[in-house]
């Protein structure tokens, strides 16, 4: 629409007395973020727009800005800066491999895998009697992001994490 590839975010079909339906939508612009309410009639149409998917792996991170290269290809690096990445940014590890989307063969932005491991850097000892409430305390990832965890997660510990929610998921493997 307008020269620029957007998301279908929600939609509802409406249909009232005496009207044509429409279709009321929220809709996502992919390169900008913002989303518009629209309502399409049924006349209208919007053409399909050419997005690319290709994995691409990321490398490390320097400065607010990311680089990554193209698996086959390790001389061909490049690097997107951390506003084209948002949030995902800080679920990022290096050598993980990650789906990016091309519009005119632009990166306009990255899909992670929805669960990643990570290794449990710091964790405070949990104490016998808090567990009648499964309670939880924040542990610090090999990534240096916080979360919320179980209390019988200990440094060293491997543990899954949702990239799409922030949440702790299971433990993979314990520490020795």
């Amino acid at each position: 629409m307008d020269g620029e590839p957007y998301e279908v975010v929600d939609y509802a079909f409406v249909r009232m007395q005496q009207r044509k339906p429409s279709v009321q939508t929220k809709i996502r612009n992919l390169i900008s973020g913002k989303v518009v309410a629209k309502t399409f009639q049924p006349s209208d149409t919007v053409k399909e727009a050419d997005i690319e998917r290709e994995t691409i792996k990321f490398i490390y991170a320097h400065r607010e800005e990311y680089f990554f290269q193209k698996p086959a290809d390790p001389k061909n690096r490049f690097n997107l800066s951390k506003d084209l990445l948002g949030d995902s940014a800080k679920y990022l590890k290096p050598n993980m491999d990650v789906t990016s989307f091309k519009f005119n063969d632009k990166i306009i932005s990255i899909k992670l895998p929805i669960k990643v491991e990570y290794a449990v850097k710091e964790a405070p000892p949990g104490f016998k009697g808090d567990t009648a409430t499964g309670g939880t305390k924040m542990v610090t990832l090999e990534n240096g992001l916080q979360i919320q965890a179980p209390l019988f997660i200990d440094a060293g510990d491997v543990i899954r994490v949702n990239t799409e929610s922030g949440d702790y998921t299971e433990r993979v493997s314990k520490s020795k």
